[in-house]
């Protein structure tokens, strides 16, 4: 019997050893960047894998994004969007009721001005993430670039991955915020629940911001992870599996009916005549169909065929 359970226990070790562990991923991606370089140097000092969202109009905001690339950092676009509630916006803030052509401006200066961005997040944007119409204009634009999604999901109803279907816009969404107070021992808390959903799901993505307190934590608990979690880039995690929780919403925004978004598929425009068109009678008709008849290929070809044969 003892040599049964020596035969056994050496057989279960041999398979951990043969076997790897799966390993939980976790993105975390730093928000905000451009506007206290003291503060986002220290963010770059932490691993490479930690990513870095960069505010396109602030002062600092090319500088910021070269230096992080330059380091290894990946680099998001911090676009920011229209919030429910009411505060004080950045410059080009988009909004629900935006043509298409006024977001894909905003787009497109803000990749100008965020050099090697390779996704874009939302910063604030619970009016504009949860408004259908406004999402697909976004998506649209997003498409041309070649940049994924990071849904900051500051609303639950969020329609980003609504949006995106039909595009080659990949989605991917934050499951934690590591910094709603500036409390070390909150931030801590907050960092352990983004390691125990990325154990149990597989993956996590956790969002921050540039606070001292948030880069104390980070400095701490980045080093010390779990030796079961990999601290891994949000671009990684593109082809993880993503649920769609959220509800059509098709309500207009409240400044207006929003503008729709722009259809490829539109067709040419017909050109009206600038006088009445002359009617076509039925003897006209026959004429030009039996004129097209004659002239065509295949009676051509019978015809001189019957000549040959004569």
């Amino acid at each position: 019997m003892l040599q049964f359970r020596q035969i056994m226990f050496s057989l279960a070790a041999a398979i951990a050893v043969i076997t790897p562990a799966t390993a939980g991923k976790l993105a975390i991606v730093i928000d905000d960047f451009g506007y206290r370089p003291q503060t986002e140097n220290q963010i770059i000092a932490l691993p490479p894998a930690i990513s870095i969202a960069v505010l396109p109009n602030a002062p600092h905001a090319r500088e910021m994004a070269t230096k992080a690339h330059n380091s290894g950092h990946e680099v998001l676009i911090h676009l920011p969007m229209a919030p429910l509630s009411k505060q004080p916006l950045e410059k080009d803030t988009l909004r629900p009721e935006m043509s298409s052509e006024e977001i894909e401006r905003i787009i497109r200066e803000s990749v100008n001005n965020v050099p090697n961005a390779v996704g874009l997040n939302n910063h604030m944007g619970s009016a504009m993430t949860s408004n259908l119409f406004g999402m697909q204009k976004v998506m649209q634009a997003l498409s041309r670039y070649n940049l994924y999604f990071l849904d900051s999901m500051t609303i639950g109803n969020s329609q980003s991955m609504r949006a995106a279907a039909g595009t080659n816009v990949k989605v991917i969404k934050r499951k934690v915020f590591l910094d709603d107070t500036q409390n070390e021992a909150d931030i801590r808390a907050q960092f352990n629940r983004a390691v125990a959903l990325a154990q149990r799901n597989g993956s996590a993505i956790a969002i921050g911001h540039p606070h001292p307190s948030t880069v104390r934590v980070l400095q701490q608990m980045v080093y010390n992870l779990p030796a079961d979690i990999t601290l891994v880039r949000p671009s990684s995690l593109l082809n993880e599996p993503q649920v769609d929780t959220s509800r059509p919403n098709l309500a207009p925004p409240k400044n207006g009916t929003p503008d729709a978004p722009r259809n490829p598929f539109r067709g040419v425009k017909l050109c009206k005549p600038k006088q009445p068109l002359e009617p076509v009678y039925a003897s006209r008709f026959f004429s030009v169909l039996d004129e097209s008849i004659t002239q065509s290929t295949l009676v051509q070809y019978i015809k001189l065929q019957w000549q040959g044969w004569k």
